[in-house]
């Protein structure tokens, strides 16, 4: 299995949807799938699913369909899930917390190794698993343990100086929840920026539209004439 150069990003946000599903039928106990099988529970073509994985080498075989077990370990392989990329966590608040105490980083691929806030309220309080420490000590922790990922939940003008921070720390790839454009003013970064307002705008927009289409669908009532 040789990865392609230039694969678009489309199909890697397609790849965690797939690996997902496979791992569930793995431990679940079947063996083998088609690719149109797949497609049936996946909602898409089963040719789009044949060109995505021939993005990253040959898997499956026609009229055989794909091993589960195979395919799923190869996608694994492709995301980096064995990785365990050293990880820091900023912002102790509501949503660090839930991001420490409920993903499973280890399974995505990371390991998270320390958080950070500079509320006194927090400073000192577990979560995850691991003391929330001052952030006062952060350049001191990096330089020892040495995360290269951080994951950023905090608003936008602590996010712009804690960028600053950890870029100058060595750190290049970011988890980013706030609003603050990191790849603007580091383009060498790698950023996943998670916008949960824009989300819900745009399931906002959805169930409207759908609302639309469905109130023009709607026959007319037909007038009685005498």
């Amino acid at each position: 299995m040789h990865k392609r150069e230039n694969v678009s990003m489309s199909v890697v946000r397609r790849l965690p949807r797939y690996y997902r599903f496979l791992h569930h039928l793995k431990v679940t106990g079947v063996t083998r799938i088609s690719s149109t099988e797949l497609s049936k529970k996946l909602g898409l073509t089963a040719s789009q699913i044949r060109q995505d994985l021939n993005c990253f080498g040959g898997f499956g075989q026609q009229g055989y369909g794909y091993m589960v077990g195979q395919l799923c370990d190869e996608i694994c392989k492709i995301l980096g899930l064995s990785s365990g990329y050293k990880t820091i966590l900023l912002g102790a608040g509501n949503l660090g917390r839930a991001i420490a105490n409920h993903m499973s980083f280890q399974a995505e691929g990371f390991q998270l190794i320390g958080v950070f806030d500079n509320s006194p309220d927090k400073i000192g309080t577990t979560i995850g698993g691991l003391t929330v420490s001052d952030v006062s000590g952060l350049e001191d922790f990096c330089k020892e343990r040495l995360p290269i990922m951080a994951v950023l939940c905090v608003s936008r003008s602590a996010a712009e100086q804690l960028a600053k921070i950890l870029y100058d720390l060595g750190i290049r790839n970011f988890w980013n929840f706030s609003h603050y454009d990191i790849y603007l003013k580091y383009p060498d970064t790698t950023v996943e920026n998670v916008h949960l307002n824009d989300s819900l705008m745009t399931l906002c927009y959805r169930i409207s539209n759908n609302s639309i289409s469905a109130k023009k669908e709607e026959k007319p009532e037909q007038q009685i004439s005498d």
